[in-house]
């Protein structure tokens, strides 16, 4: 699992524990949209619409990872 933390205490998480998230889940449609979409690392407020449209929820996100 790969979370940094910078000063600001925002949050990046790697785009490939997003993609094997939703894979695991049996959505392999979204996880190959997020492969496409998302940047390799992922800020869970700087890119929430982008989680939300993906259908993940940014605080469950954190909570799981």
């Amino acid at each position: 699992m790969i979370i940094n933390r910078n000063e600001e205490e925002s949050m990046e998480i790697d785009k490939q524990q997003i993609v094997q998230m939703l894979r695991d889940q049996g959505d392999h449609d979204k996880a190959q949209q997020a492969q496409q979409q998302l940047p390799d690392k992922v800020d869970h407020e700087q890119h929430q619409d982008l989680l939300q449209q993906l259908g993940v929820n940014p605080q469950e996100l954190i909570g799981k990872l």
